[in-house]
């Protein structure tokens, strides 16, 4: 059976359709952005999130410049946007800003550390 290979939207390798990440540049999301907060399907051109209102672009912690979140990293200073959820069972990368892990709803006690 042949499979088709579509490209990452951050690094541009050929990955599998199925993949939930790009191997090459471990982004979350490599065929498309969602919103962090509510995970719905957003644009780089969108101001907002059409699902929860919330705006995409924020300051980063790092070098306190705009970026927007459909990423994983900061688009100017490239730091990660993203914390480990404290629950051992669970212990999925989430944006910073989160309240509550989207994956098991626990609260997210974990601050962004410099790399």
């Amino acid at each position: 059976m042949a499979t088709y290979k579509q490209p990452c939207i951050h690094c541009g390798s050929l990955i599998d359709r199925e993949a939930i990440r790009c191997p090459k540049c471990a982004s979350r999301m490599p065929f498309g952005c969602n919103c962090p907060y509510c995970l719905k399907s957003i644009e780089r051109s969108d101001m907002v999130c059409s699902g929860c209102g919330r705006a995409l672009t924020i300051f980063c912690p790092y070098c306190q410049r705009p970026t927007f979140i459909g990423s994983d990293r900061c688009e100017v200073c490239g730091q990660s946007l993203l914390v480990t959820c404290n629950n051992k069972r669970c212990g999925e990368l989430q944006f910073y800003l989160i309240e509550k892990c989207t994956v098991c709803g626990k609260k997210i006690k974990a601050k962004l550390t410099k790399l």
